[in-house]
């Protein structure tokens, strides 16, 4: 669904995109979509490197495994010297486990590498997770994750980083703690950051931007009634599921070919239920082979 050009936007919508912050990643990767200087600017505090120089960055790339997981990176950036950045923007604790930064790192490794290059082509890659809480839980405003030579604590080398920024560590007056305090903040006159503001401002102000908001505001809702209604038939399957393992006249294929569920699961469910009835003595009528 998409809002038309002309039409008027609610004033639901506008009141919506007037609450959106930069720690929202909706938000945030339409603000930072092709945008160099506001994603260098973050990468210079985050990183403490002064001169470092964007030259390209893409919202929302897709990357997908051989066996076809797929991520969408929130802000992919590369900088002069090749270096490679995936920023992630996560309001959810589990959305920032350790295991899906090790995701993101083997799936960019696999997209950046040519069927011929040799490994030492892959460039230096950093992962960064702005977190709304202290996912890591040691009371730091930013880690990171290298890896080291057990024996000898020296560097490894393969030249991969993972950096997490505490977003709750936004007060104070360095660099890093304004740079969080302006990601939470609603309104452009209240940021340090004088690029971070005008490229709030003009997403919340500009008309054309707002009718552009607004239809990724539309196409969301509309993934997630389409969701909704995914999910909800899912659980009238499964529920069907056990009214057909109730019986016990069906095979389990033929419970996955009415219900549309994995054979996995219904092979799963049936054992969990011949577990229940033998533990508690019930007579268990075993799906027909």
């Amino acid at each position: 669904m998409t809002t038309d050009a002309k039409s008027p936007v609610s004033e639901v919508t506008l009141r919506r995109i007037r609450r959106f912050r930069l720690i929202d990643d909706v938000f945030m990767r339409v603000c930072f979509q092709d945008n160099i200087e506001c994603t260098q600017l973050v990468l210079r505090i985050i990183l403490d490197k002064p001169d470092l120089q964007v030259q390209s960055v893409t919202a929302q790339k897709q990357l997908s495994s051989l066996h076809g997981r797929t991520i969408c990176l929130d802000i992919e950036a590369t900088d002069s010297a090749g270096r490679l950045y995936d920023i992630e923007i996560q309001r959810k604790d589990e959305g920032a486990r350790p295991k899906r930064a090790r995701g993101h790192q083997s799936l960019m490794d696999a997209a950046t590498l040519g069927r011929n290059e040799d490994f030492e082509q892959l460039p230096e890659c950093f992962v960064i997770f702005i977190t709304e809480h202290d996912v890591l839980k040691g009371g730091l405003p930013l880690y990171r994750i290298e890896r080291v030579i057990a024996e000898t604590g020296l560097p490894f080398g393969d030249g991969t980083r993972i950096i997490y920024v505490n977003g709750a560590m936004r007060e104070g007056d360095t660099p890093l703690a304004r740079l969080m305090h302006d990601f939470f903040c609603t309104e452009p006159k209240d940021m340090h950051y004088k690029l971070l503001a005008e490229v709030t401002s003009h997403h919340k102000t500009n008309p054309e931007e707002i009718r552009k908001m607004s239809s990724v505001i539309e196409e969301i809702l509309e993934e997630g009634r389409i969701k909704g209604r995914e999910e909800g038939m899912t659980t009238a399957m499964r529920r069907m599921l056990d009214v057909l393992l109730q019986e016990g006249k069906f095979s389990c294929e033929e419970m996955a070919k009415y219900t549309s569920l994995p054979l996995d699961e219904v092979q799963r469910r049936a054992e969990e239920r011949r577990s229940r009835q033998q533990s508690s003595e019930e007579p268990w009528t075993s799906p027909k082979s």
